[in-house]
């Protein structure tokens, strides 16, 4: 008993010390420049690879997103094939880096590899498969399998050929999805960490009870104001769910919400936090990337939409509230606005520097990197947060944030196979020439094809991979159909996004109706409902590109107007309610006047306010009579 508690005592000590050297490796890389590609690809994988065998045993379970806590891992200790497995893990790594002068001089595809090379490369490649099994489930690691086999026995390439590819160059599990997760994602991870450490979830829940809190439902509009916060400082639906949930699953539930409501609010609102700008989920990072632009303009790009996605949730909770009645929290228990702004308002400040530094011409990394450093500083402005500011949260907030990377590293890792194969194929461009002649140019085919693609991948693993599979196989179709590659690309992100929610296997559904105690079906289905129009927002890019920030002031404003009145109508014909509880040639109305002005154009925009007119009309009407007819009754 005593050899093991000093075994699992050793493991800890470790296990934080591996953690905390990743983090400060990358904060030294993000200061003083990054090494060469494969050295420093090459080390982030190395220490993703060590935390995954040492932390998760061969039964783990599968996990979602960046921010998603290994605390949840097997606890048992580690055994000897565990541990031979880190260092069959590093060889191929550590070869690299003492071989680099050879890796670097080689010419690609031309010069024979060596009997080492090979064997390192097939070893390299089923360490990460397994590695990514054991932390995100087995469907990433399947979909990779697929594509070798594609390229080994279908497409016929040589496997010496494929082993460079993957191994040798940074093409392949070397290649831009693991570059973003080194240089972007691991310090926006960080940041997280640190934010969370310094109080901040708190910050944003009492922020958004303040706003919300005594308004109709309520807690419900509570779930989606602290959910779309605390999006911004985490990466991943699941683990905005097990911060927000606890606190406002039970407090909808108190005001009147069934659970599967309950279970399906806090679900939606936390899987957009992927979508909402300053800090976004991780495919964002590799979005910028692909495109070749700063990662600042892919916040530009998503505003517009993240706060549709939100106007959508909104209004959801608020007119199931007012069709079921429920009223909010009494104010008396309730923070004050002043209060909570005067006592905790001032760790807004990492936030606010992360954009100050990014748009005054600076890297994101090293936005981000200075909105970290600011947290702990922050926190001591004030003695109500004086108190996180100790060496003990500062170490577990290094440890968290390496820890919370190694899910994406390890998916990026494995999604670089499947990128490797795709490109030595030219499967893309097979791929692209069958989309379009299935299609045959029309273009809502082809969108619906990528939206049925997203959701099926993003059932069995993170947004990331989701999307870098669409990047490669779906969004050059779309492309070629004349769409704009910014619209294009958003539009796979979202719903890689949107998975999260979609039944039959929707992870961030799972937990929000675990905490809700509610069917998971039902639940499922109320995540989907409330966030309906979230999936039309998608189809809106497409055809309206001033959506994205793109073209003159006055269309952006003339969209921006017309598409959050459209989801409004939309949102109240879905759930009964609008100035007042709606039948149902209301609600049908409601639902196309939605449509048409989401819908582009000056046409169907009147269509749409006309309808709109006739159901606030009746309503109004509706409602004039029975106040006028209150008094005669109580006569």
């Amino acid at each position: 008993m005593t050899a093991a508690f000093s075994h699992r005592q050793i493991l800890r000590v470790a296990v934080m010390a591996i953690a905390v050297a990743m983090a400060c490796y990358h904060i030294w890389a993000i200061a003083f420049g990054t090494p060469e590609a494969i050295l420093f690809r090459g080390t982030h994988l190395l220490f993703a690879l060590v935390l995954a065998f040492l932390v998760y045993r061969a039964t783990a379970l599968p996990h979602d997103g960046p921010a998603d806590e290994i605390k949840h891992a097997d606890d048992r200790l580690p055994t000897i094939f565990d541990y031979l497995l880190v260092a069959i893990a590093a060889a191929p790594i550590v070869y690299l880096f003492w071989n680099y002068e050879y890796v670097v001089t080689r010419i690609y595809y031309i010069d024979d590899l060596s009997w080492s090379d090979k064997a390192l490369g097939v070893i390299l490649t089923v360490i990460v498969l397994e590695a990514t099994r054991r932390v995100i489930g087995l469907a990433l690691p399947i979909t990779a399998l697929v594509f070798l086999f594609y390229g080994l026995f279908i497409a016929r390439l040589e496997p010496e050929r494929v082993i460079d590819q993957l191994y040798m160059t940074t093409e392949g599990i070397f290649g831009i999805p693991l570059s973003v997760s080194a240089a972007y994602v691991l310090i926006f991870v960080l940041f997280g960490s640190f934010m969370e450490r310094t109080g901040t979830g708190q910050l944003f829940m009492d922020f958004a009870m303040s706003l919300t809190g005594h308004t109709a439902g309520g807690p419900g509009k509570v779930s989606v104001v602290s959910s779309s916060l605390f999006g911004t400082i985490s990466g991943s639906a699941v683990a905005n769910v097990m911060v927000d949930g606890p606190i406002s699953i039970p407090l909808m539930k108190r005001s009147g919400f069934p659970p599967h409501f309950a279970a399906g609010v806090e679900a939606t609102a936390s899987t957009g936090g992927q979508i909402m700008p300053p800090v976004m989920g991780a495919a964002a990072f590799v979005m910028a990337e692909f495109l070749a632009v700063p990662y600042g303009q892919v916040v530009i790009w998503a505003v517009i939409p993240a706060i549709l996605y939100y106007v959508a949730c909104f209004a959801a909770v608020h007119f199931e509230a007012k069709r079921r009645g429920l009223l909010g929290l009494p104010r008396s228990e309730l923070p004050r606005l002043g209060t909570v702004m005067r006592e905790r308002g001032h760790l807004f400040i990492p936030v606010v520097t992360i954009l100050v530094v990014m748009y005054s011409g600076y890297s994101a990394p090293l936005a981000a990197l200075a909105g970290t450093l600011a947290c702990f500083p922050v926190a001591a402005l004030r003695k109500s947060t004086r108190g996180y500011v100790t060496f003990g949260n500062v170490l577990g907030a290094l440890v968290d944030g390496a820890r919370n990377a190694v899910p994406v590293a390890l998916a990026c890792a494995c999604a670089g196979i499947v990128i490797g194969v795709v490109t030595l194929s030219g499967l893309g461009i097979v791929f692209t020439q069958f989309v379009v002649g299935l299609a045959k140019d029309f273009l809502i085919l082809a969108l619906i094809l990528t939206m049925i693609a997203g959701i099926v991948l993003g059932m069995g693993m993170p947004t990331t991979p989701a999307y870098i599979i669409m990047t490669a196989l779906l969004v050059p179709a779309i492309i070629k159909l004349g769409v704009i590659p910014p619209a294009a690309h958003m539009f796979a992100f979202y719903f890689a996004v949107l998975s999260a929610i979609t039944p039959p296997v929707a992870l961030a559904v799972y937990a929000a109706a675990g905490i809700a105690k509610a069917d998971l079906w039902r639940s499922g289905w109320a995540a989907v409902k409330i966030g309906a129009a979230g999936f039309i927002v998608p189809y809106m890019l497409i055809y309206e590109p001033a959506l994205l920030m793109m073209g003159s002031w006055p269309d952006i404003i003339g969209a921006f107007a017309t598409s959050s009145v459209g989801i409004l109508l939309f949102a109240g014909g879905l759930h009964g309610y609008f100035l007042t509880a709606a039948n149902y040639w209301q609600r049908a109305m409601l639902i196309v006047a939605g449509l048409l002005l989401i819908d582009p154009g000056f046409t169907t925009d009147v269509m749409g306010a006309v309808l709109a007119l006739v159901v606030v009309g009746s309503q109004w009407y509706e409602r004039r009579q029975v106040t006028l007819a209150a008094p005669n009754q109580r006569l």
